[in-house]
């Protein structure tokens, strides 16, 4: 977990922004040296990017520059805000309400958010794998939850990674601090698929543009219903995605597609 600087004029941004020509929209953690920190600094451009990107993005990739993707939040600076006397309680509380809406606004956008994960990801950083839509890694990354080793038990990571792995698994992670390997990731439900660091690029350009050539209206409301019904009783979620389902029907995209699966052609997509 690293320590970020303050920036100077002219300085390298804590975050790079591409948008490419399909709409995917690369958000790159650039604090190399200090290993991708959450800090207050990141997460407030993470969620400045988010907040003002592109209508027309049909797709987020997370990704890193470095030797690792995030070693999660800033230690020193968590550090010095320690002083109960000096309010320090309230700041703590105001990183991690920062970093909650930042992680809810991931899942909230339309557009799916992809990891692109290279070397480590630790505490919040593998919070933030696991709060991707989608996670593509390098084979060679690590995983873990680390803070209980520091006294720190990692609560809001356990948000994300409860979501995503047994509870079994996520608990014996958050309770004994041990790494998985990507391989493991895989298995336990962390990650979607992990590749050779060289065809890393390669396998997430394929992804997103397998989700490009979806129905930008589909896509959004895919992903709208998947989070709303996954926490709901089963009857209340059926009902749920049958009015969803109604309502996609009624859409230009869904008639334009069904239209050309009956006469063999590729669809062409109003809203894409």
């Amino acid at each position: 977990m690293g320590q970020d600087q303050p920036i100077e004029p002219g300085a390298v941004p804590l975050l790079l922004e591409e948008l490419d020509s399909q709409s995917v929209l690369t958000l790159t953690l650039n604090r190399p040296a200090q290993f991708n920190p959450l800090s207050e600094s990141m997460l407030d451009a993470l969620q400045h990017a988010l907040d003002t990107m592109q209508p027309q993005t049909r797709v987020v990739v997370i990704a890193a520059t470095g030797r690792a993707f995030c070693a999660g939040h800033d230690l020193k600076q968590m550090r010095a805000h320690a002083d109960t006397h000096a309010g320090g309680e309230a700041w703590q509380r105001a990183l991690f309400e920062k970093c909650s809406r930042f992680m809810q606004t991931l899942v909230n956008i339309p557009q799916p958010v992809i990891a692109r994960v290279q070397g480590l990801a630790t505490a919040a950083g593998c919070q933030l794998v696991a709060n991707c839509d989608l996670a593509i890694a390098a084979d060679d990354c690590q995983f873990g939850v680390s803070g209980i080793n520091l006294g720190l038990f990692c609560s809001t990571p356990s948000v994300a990674l409860s979501r995503n792995l047994s509870r079994k698994r996520a608990f014996q992670m958050l309770m004994t601090g041990e790494f998985i390997n990507a391989q493991q990731a895989v298995e336990w439900g962390l990650l979607n698929r992990c590749v050779p660091a060289a065809e890393l690029d390669e396998a997430v350009a394929r992804l997103c543009h397998e989700i490009c050539s979806k129905s930008q209206v589909a896509v959004a409301t895919g992903k709208n219903l998947f989070y709303q019904q996954i926490e709901m009783p089963m009857n209340e979620a059926y009902e749920l995605a049958g009015a969803a389902m109604a309502c996609n029907m009624m859409s230009d995209d869904a008639k334009e597609g069904i239209d050309a699966f009956f006469e063999k052609r590729a669809p062409e997509w109003k809203h894409s």
